[in-house]
């Protein structure tokens, strides 16, 4: 299991690495062509402050292992099973732009939950009943490296939030249930990509891989859009975001999960 996440891992630094491959081939076909009316008023209104704010749902599933106060449970569930598991949920991103530089801020509170949960650490106990609220704010700056007509390619460096607060109840229940928090910040560093399909469609994909107190905080995901106005974007992607959070110490708080999930929302572009 940690081969294959430090595989994952590495693709993610991978698909950085073919993001800057880019750039070179992208400035050199800048510097080919001649500058023309239309070209230069797209440049024009490029740039400027632009805003775009995205709320989006985020279907998410839960695989991994979740601990409080030195019980630890296994918990799964599908994606077929993210209706379910997904009580409820608020999640957007503010997208500011400043010419090349970039400041997207992305904020995701969720409540999942698990009845099934397989007790990892308790004898006798036949199943644990799992909730878990987390709270991520992941703001992020970096710098528009390719800005071409049809691919645009984005350094992105920032830091991922963490609130955690998890409860267990032991079935069969023989105590109260046992509820613990915990909160905590990683560095991270990725990029994104946008590809320009047809002048409504576009395809964007992304990724960003760090630590700090966690010992591993990753994200890759894509999506595909479509522009049904001047302001308006539907999306529809998927995500995966998996997080290794096991503390030293007396903190006795495991959260080493994996989240995958399909994602759709929409893009309203302010400016």
């Amino acid at each position: 299991m940690k081969l294959f996440r430090k595989l994952r891992l590495a693709s993610v630094f991978a698909s950085a690495l073919g993001f800057l491959s880019l750039i070179p081939s992208t400035s050199l076909q800048a510097q080919s062509q001649s500058p023309t009316p239309q070209t230069e008023n797209q440049a024009s209104s490029d740039a400027g402050w632009h805003v775009g704010i995205t709320p989006y749902i985020w279907f998410s599933g839960i695989h991994g292992t979740s601990g409080v106060l030195g019980h630890d449970a296994s918990v799964h569930a599908t994606f077929g099973d993210i209706f379910n598991y997904l009580n409820i949920g608020a999640m957007g991103v503010v997208d500011l732009r400043y010419n090349r530089v970039i400041m997207p801020v992305d904020f995701l509170w969720m409540k999942l939950s698990d009845n099934r949960s397989l007790p990892l650490t308790d004898l006798g106990i036949n199943s644990i009943k799992a909730q878990m609220t987390e709270t991520i704010l992941a703001p992020k700056i970096g710098y528009r490296v390719a800005d071409g007509k049809r691919v645009k390619v984005d350094a992105l460096f920032g830091a991922r939030y963490w609130h955690l607060s998890t409860t267990f109840t032991l079935q069969p229940q023989i105590r109260g249930g046992l509820s613990q928090s915990a909160n905590w910040a990683d560095a991270v560093a990725g990029g994104r990509i946008e590809f320009a399909l047809s002048p409504k469609a576009s395809a964007t994909i992304f990724g960003d891989a760090g630590g700090g107190s966690a010992r591993l905080d990753y994200q890759v995901g894509g999506a595909l859009g479509y522009k049904v106005s001047r302001r308006w974007v539907l999306l529809v992607g998927y995500r995966y975001l998996s997080v290794d959070y096991r503390p030293h110490g007396n903190a006795q708080f495991v959260y080493d999960v994996e989240m995958p999930g399909v994602a759709v929302g929409a893009t309203f572009n302010i400016k």
